[in-house]
């Protein structure tokens, strides 16, 4: 369109339509530099993150503090062991993993094998071998046949050599084969240095070494022997009758255990003696609800019968006094942790996206106790990841709550991602440009 004014001859409309044509491009250009901008700030390398871990430092849980309590001092035992029952624990041990001869405490794991692997109404018959075992014995003869379970008393109140023999031979059908079963049990019940060649702890020596075990691995069998209601009720009996099956011989039992009325609250008990292990003995106490196992090995010889009486009562004083349970449970802040390259949808370009630990434990969890020394201290730390990078899940592990007495792991719980955390995307790039230039 050309308007004449004042002879001056003006062309308006080719200024004005260049004029918006303008703007659009340079519309148009801003929007794609800014797409190119938020590609390259916004769109993560895809190659894997390096990602640092934080220790924190361990907050202690004070449990009581008094000065260092005084340990159970000398004992005449070689080896001795006091554990603590529920956690397994070794509490005090003198030579506690040294490998020696243990003599009769063997029964313990030939009682609870037959208690796992036979039945108390069982028939058991009496072969030459087993009616040829050496003092101490019941005086069994060949042919005889009894009940598993007066055989067991048999085995675990008088400690009668012949019984243990016939038991071997009626659950693992040969004495070779019943130690097979032994070793295999302790391995089981998590002994490290214990090799059995007889059912009854004779001394014995073959191919595999001499029989032995270590006072750790006695308690420990022990322990695990003790979480058999039958295999208390015998060892808590003090006086049991019973005949052979033919009804024609009859016997009447003591149990040896004296420590069963030397002091309350004892469980089981077991002693023994050989000329090479010297006397020994083991037991189970149960006091205010805590459970103490000691063992001890290599205690005197004869003319100091009476020496593993007196270990087992400093053993079991020392634990009475100066252990206690105590809750160890400790209420921590866990910080909030940032996550590189991620949006959680609401969040704008620029703005820093973090995510809060949360920490997985059950309300049971947060009653749980330890039994500690009055001196003894629980430490609790606290590890997590420095950052993380997007995508993060849920749930997702992100650190960890540690529960420490010593060198020993109490307890340990995972911290993990209250929310998720997606990663930036190209097209999520796209939409916050559209929301900048078309909606602010």
């Amino acid at each position: 369109m050309i308007i004449i004014k004042s002879g001056i001859w003006i062309r308006v409309s080719g200024y004005q339509a260049a004029g918006c044509q303008m703007k659009g491009i340079l519309k148009k250009t801003a929007v794609c530099w800014c797409l190119l901008l938020l590609a390259t700030i916004y769109i993560p390398a895809y190659g894997k993150s390096q990602v640092t871990e934080v220790q924190m430092i361990p907050n202690l849980v004070d449990l009581v503090e008094n000065s260092e309590p005084e340990e159970p001092g000398s004992l005449y035992s070689l080896s001795a062991v006091l554990m603590d029952g529920d956690s397994g624990r070794i509490l005090y041990q003198k030579d506690g993993e040294v490998p020696r001869p243990n003599a009769s405490t063997t029964k313990v794991l030939t009682c609870i094998l037959a208690l796992e692997n036979g039945s108390g109404d069982d028939y058991v018959s009496i072969s030459k071998n087993a009616a040829s075992q050496p003092e101490v014995r019941l005086n069994l003869h060949e042919g005889e046949q009894y009940y598993l379970e007066d055989l067991l008393y048999s085995l675990m109140l008088k400690s009668h050599n012949d019984t243990a023999v016939a038991v071997a031979e009626h659950i693992g059908g040969s004495v070779e084969g019943f130690a097979d079963m032994m070793n295999a049990k302790a391995k089981e019940i998590g002994c490290k240095d214990t090799y059995f060649i007889t059912p009854n702890g004779l001394d014995a020596s073959d191919a595999g070494g001499v029989h032995h075990t270590t006072a750790e691995d006695l308690a420990r069998i022990m322990n695990y022997a003790i979480s058999n209601p039958v295999f208390l009720k015998i060892t808590q009996t003090r006086d049991y009758s019973f005949s052979d099956l033919s009804g024609k011989r009859h016997f009447s039992l003591h149990n040896a255990n004296a420590f069963l009325d030397m002091e309350e609250g004892v469980l089981s008990g077991k002693t023994g003696f050989t000329g090479n292990a010297g006397y020994c003995y083991v037991c189970a106490c149960e006091n205010q609800e805590r459970t103490f196992i000691i063992a001890l090995l290599g205690c005197g010889w004869p003319g100091n019968k009476n020496y593993k009486w007196q270990d087992a009562k400093k053993l079991l004083k020392y634990g009475e006094t100066c252990f206690r349970y105590e809750n160890y449970w400790k209420e921590l802040k866990i910080p909030r942790i940032s996550v590189e390259n991620g949006t959680t949808g609401g969040s704008r370009p620029g703005q820093k996206v973090w995510i809060q630990g949360k920490l997985r434990a059950k309300e049971t969890d947060k009653k749980k106790k330890v039994l500690v020394r009055t001196d003894e201290k629980v430490s609790c730390s606290l590890k997590l990841e420095k950052e993380l990078q997007a995508p993060v899940q849920k749930g997702q592990k992100i650190g960890e709550v540690r529960y420490m007495l010593r060198d020993e792991l109490l307890s340990a719980y995972p911290v993990v991602a209250d929310k998720n955390v997606e990663r930036i995307s190209y097209f999520w790039c796209v939409d916050q440009v559209f929301h900048l230039f078309f909606h602010s």
